[in-house]
């Protein structure tokens, strides 16, 4: 794939795009003018879509991993985060998630946040079959911000993040082997980076099996999550604080 923001007319065409989705060309028949805006819609996607790519591998390039966890792997290519947006849009379909996760590009489910992400994966059977992300707090904030103040864990911890994107293609009760993997590579990045802190909004219902993990403690309860009309939690997780029983079973030492 070639990145399109290595071009150095980028910053120009990007100023066009802006301008010309903004303006009204009244001279145009109104078809043709929908038209183009549609055409130029689809021209910022795919360019935002190039830097979320670019600047999501070299920020995973950066961080420190581990590599003796041999079934977790982080995105360093741009044909695994392809492979990676597919998945995710694949399962949100599957489970009516788009509305609260939509599509940036349809089949492709990305965002602002994956640029500042350690982004996550394991295979089966040599395919992607589960993903996740751990966000590093910045500038941005984090996702859950629109439902709960994190500054007191700012105030508390030097750095904190947010765990989403938590997916798994073939899903099943109890711990299936995907998600032991990611919660494993959540766990190498957190060692080995210095993150202090993760928030998290997962169901109500799964609080018992994050519970298991250690160091999770509720940190508001919610009636809902965004377009999700079911009890929500967002928890936060310091893997420092490991349960005997998640380095049993998840890093079996």
């Amino acid at each position: 794939m070639s990145h399109l923001n290595k071009n150095i007319s980028i910053n120009f065409l990007q100023e066009f795009v802006t301008h010309n989705i903004n303006s009204q060309l009244d001279y145009l028949p109104e078809k043709f003018n929908e038209e183009q805006r549609y055409a130029l819609e689809v021209f910022k996607k795919r360019v935002f879509l190039e830097e979320t790519i670019e600047e999501t591998i070299s920020f995973n390039r950066s961080l420190n991993w581990d590599n003796k966890y041999s079934n977790t792997n982080l995105a360093l290519s741009a044909e695994e985060l392809i492979e990676v947006f597919k998945l995710r849009s694949s399962v949100y379909h599957e489970i009516s998630y788009q509305k609260e996760c939509p599509d940036e590009i349809d089949g492709l489910n990305f965002d602002t946040f994956d640029k500042n992400s350690a982004v996550i994966y394991c295979k089966n059977n040599n395919e992607i079959s589960g993903t996740i992300r751990l966000i590093f707090d910045s500038k941005k904030g984090l996702p859950s911000e629109e439902k709960c103040s994190f500054t007191k864990q700012r105030e508390e911890f030097n750095l904190i993040g947010e765990i989403s994107r938590n997916i798994v293609k073939n899903r099943n009760k109890g711990l299936n082997q995907e998600f032991k993997y990611l919660m494993c590579g959540i766990y190498n990045i957190f060692i080995n980076n210095n993150i202090d802190l993760a928030l998290s909004g997962i169901r109500a219902d799964h609080l018992k099996l994050f519970e298991k993990l250690g160091g999770v403690k509720v940190e508001k309860e919610l009636d809902a999550y965004g377009n999700v009309d079911i009890p929500f939690l967002i928890i936060s997780y310091n893997p420092s604080l490991a349960s005997r029983f998640f380095k049993k079973v998840f890093l079996k030492q």
